[in-house]
């Protein structure tokens, strides 16, 4: 199993910058992606970044050059460093795992999420 919550979010001008965290506990090691997920009101929930267990990250077109996903040396913490921030990344920020139990069950475990509010 895998555990996860976040911490981080808060209320930022337009311009401003945040830093999502992500405490992960569990089998670490199990874990074969890690996501940052976003779900504005009224909007489907969307992948922003996303860092695979060897290290390789990838970004939701709308967030490349102002965000930047990362984690510790011992991937016990994800990070969401957003920089730049715009009226429309406000949104419920989720971290995502995505595993495998012992059996080889795919799985994902999900944060409570953490709120992100740009305005000025």
């Amino acid at each position: 199993q895998v555990q996860l919550v976040e911490s981080g979010g808060g209320l930022v001008q337009p311009g401003g910058s945040l830093r999502l965290s992500c405490a992960v506990s569990g089998n670490i090691f199990s874990i074969s992606v890690m996501g940052w997920y976003r779900q504005a009101s009224g909007k489907e929930r969307e992948l922003v970044a996303s860092i695979l267990a060897s290290g390789t990250t990838d970004y939701v077109d709308s967030v490349k050059g102002r965000f930047t996903i990362s984690r510790t040396y011992a991937r016990d913490t994800v990070y969401l460093q957003m920089d730049r921030l715009k009226a429309e990344d406000a949104a419920d920020y989720y971290c995502n795992a995505h595993y495998y139990s012992d059996s080889y069950t795919a799985l994902d475990a999900w944060g409570q999420g953490t709120l992100v509010t740009v305005s000025s």
